[in-house]
This record gives structure tokens, C-alpha cells and sequence, in this order.
């Protein structure tokens, strides 16, 4: 085993916690390039770090070399002519053709939100818009945009189009055209939140769909994360697997979530020593959104967690094991089964 502790790091350079860090829709890009991890954040801790910039219309980063230990924010997107000055909602990074694109929602006011793509030449920015337009189609309010590439190499924007305009809501994908900067095609929709039987009912907010995240198993399955609320009203994660494979489907719901403890918005991607890792936020309560992670396990059907390995749980886990809760903080140092550091 191997613990994260303080001594294993410059503290200097990466001063901010795991358990420190208020996040929500944690998304990890481990790049292979620097050979650290990424994170993004639209609002910045100005207590901790008083002099960063404060107002909308900004993106941070934050850079981990273990994953416990971040740095500063340091601003990687500012609006300057850009439409959009409200939500910045769900910011994560892909490395895609020699590039970076940051993948958000976006909205200004009196309008619907939209999912759009800016470009980097480092994870660090300056992001700056692909093109001036959204690529998820007019007239819908959506959110959560990811990228998924087909087995022929075509990148496609998978999506929320949300419950507030539809109830029932949808997760949704369109063809990309290959700077990712606008739609190739007609959208698809994919399931809608009702199709899982996780779910509560669409009154207690089972019409949410959020966070879709698609990963494709060493068996050649394809599976999509996504969350919803289930049955007691907690925030959850599931997964659907595609029946044949492709982004089109059709798409088989488990039957019980993945995650059912008030956190959500899931992602997957491998440490440096090639452990499959999955994030999310927890609890659903925006003021104590801290990032979550589970060390997986993959079998040919799914994927199974195995352990969660930032102790952020330990006060802030809800649903129906919200009463086991703990009031003082966690103090156990983080422990992983494999070293998440990059080897020299």
C-alpha cells in the first residue's frame, strides 16, 4: 500500500488538500505529457487563496502530482468577448489530436444553456473558444457535455438535454466535426432518466440526467456513467452498457446504482500505474462538494469499486447511509493500492 502523506510531497507547490478542495463535477485528466493530474474549477477558494481573481466568466486549474496534494488555482480561461457570463457548469479536459479541450455548459442571461468547446496547447491553458457558437442543438437547454471518439475515430458530444425543459430527461449525443468546434449531424437521444428503474419517481426527481461519462471496458463493451436521483431522494451513480457496443445502442440500465450515497457526477481514467479510478462529488450540498475516489475494479460485464481513498465520505456520505456520518473530521492518511505518482 501506499499512503499520501505531506512528507511525500512540496507542499510549497501543491498546498491544497483533497479534503480542502470545493469542487463539483470533479473531472480528472491525467496527462500523460506532464505526467500529472488536472482538475478545473470554476470558483476558487478566496479565503484560502484571497488574492485570485473573483466575479464570473473564469475557469481555474489546479495540478496534483499524486492526486491528494493540488496546487493553487491558477486561472486557464477568462471571458473577455466570450457570450457567456453564467454557470460554467462541469468543466472537464481532453486531450485530443495534439491539443486540450475544455468541454463546459455555459449560459447568459435570458437564455438556454448550451455545451461548448474551447482549445489549449497545454492543460494549463489559455483556453480560448474553438468557435464563437455552442454545439449542442438550438433551442435546448442541456448540460454535462463529454467527448466520446467511435471505434472509426469520429468524435462525438455526448450530452444532457435537461429535465427543466423536458421532465423526462435525456442523455443525447451528436457527430463532431474534428476541431470539435461545431455539430456534424442531428442529435440522438440515447435513454431518458425514466428507462433506468433506479430511479425515483420523475416528482421526487427521478427526470434528472447528469454527468454522462462513456468508457469502453478491455472486453470491448461499451458502458455510460451517469446519475440521477435514486429511490430515497439521494444523489447517485449508475451505468448503462451499450447492447452492441456503439454510441447508438440501444443502452441496458443496471438494475441498482454504482454509488447511492449523495454523490454523483461520476468519471473514470487510470493513474500513472494504471489504476482504473473513478471521481465524483459528494454530498450534494454545493457549500460541501468535495471530490471523492475510488480505486475500480473491471470484470468483462462492468466495473465494481473496490475502495475510496480520500476519506471525503467520512462526514459528508448521505442517502441511506447519511446517518452514519461523522461529525469530526477525517485524519487518516489517504492510501492507495498503487503508487498514483509518475514514475521518475
Amino acid at each position: 500500500m501506499f499512503l499520501c502523506t505531506d512528507e511525500t510531497v512540496d507542499l510549497a507547490s501543491y498546498p491544497y488538500h483533497v479534503r480542502d478542495v470545493h469542487i463539483s463535477d470533479p473531472f480528472i485528466l491525467a496527462d500523460p505529457v506532464s505526467g500529472k493530474y488536472y482538475t478545473y474549477v470554476q470558483f476558487p477558494d478566496l479565503k484560502r487563496f484571497p488574492d485570485l481573481p473573483a466575479g464570473r466568466g473564469r475557469f481555474f486549474v489546479l495540478e496534483s502530482p499524486d492526486l491528494i496534494h493540488w496546487s493553487k488555482p491558477e486561472v486557464c480561461f477568462e471571458k473577455e468577448d466570450f457570450w457567456a457570463d453564467l454557470d460554467y457548469w462541469a468543466p472537464e479536459c481532453h486531450l485530443w489530436k495534439g491539443q486540450y479541450y475544455l468541454i463546459s455548459s455555459f449560459r447568459a442571461t435570458g437564455t438556454y444553456r448550451r455545451c461548448q468547446c474551447l482549445v489549449a496547447p497545454s492543460p494549463k491553458g489559455p483556453f480560448r473558444p474553438v468557435k464563437q457558437t455552442p454545439v449542442t442543438p438550438e433551442g435546448w437547454q442541456c448540460l454535462d457535455g463529454t467527448l466520446y471518439v467511435d471505434p472509426s475515430g469520429k468524435p462525438w458530444l455526448v450530452f444532457c438535454h435537461e429535465w427543466l425543459q423536458v421532465e423526462d430527461g435525456q442523455i443525447c449525443a451528436v457527430p463532431l466535426s474534428d476541431d470539435l468546434g461545431e455539430a456534424i449531424g442531428e442529435p440522438i437521444i440515447l435513454f431518458r432518466a425514466s428507462d433506468a428503474a433506479w430511479t425515483g419517481s420523475i416528482i421526487r426527481g427521478g427526470g434528472v440526467t447528469d454527468g454522462p461519462f462513456l468508457y469502453r471496458l478491455e472486453s470491448g463493451k461499451l458502458i455510460m456513467l451517469w446519475s440521477s436521483f435514486a429511490g430515497d431522494g439521494a444523489y447517485a451513480v449508475s451505468y448503462a452498457t451499450s447492447a452492441f457496443g456503439d454510441i447508438r445502442g440501444p443502452w441496458i440500465q443496471q438494475k441498482e446504482p454504482l454509488y447511492a450515497m449523495d454523490g454523483a457526477h461520476a468519471m473514470l481514467f487510470h493513474t500513472f500505474s494504471g489504476q482504473l479510478m473513478m471521481s465524483c462529488h459528494c454530498p450534494n450540498d454545493h457549500a460541501r462538494k468535495r471530490i471523492l475516489l475510488f480505486e475500480m475494479e473491471e470484470t468483462a460485464d462492468g466495473i465494481h469499486i473496490i475502495n475510496e481513498v480520500t476519506g471525503n465520505w467520512y462526514g459528508a456520505i448521505g442517502g441511506h447511509g447519511g446517518r452514519y456520518a461523522y461529525s469530526a473530521p477525517c485524519i487518516e492518511a489517504p492510501c492507495f493500492s498503487r503508487e498514483p505518482r509518475k514514475a521518475p
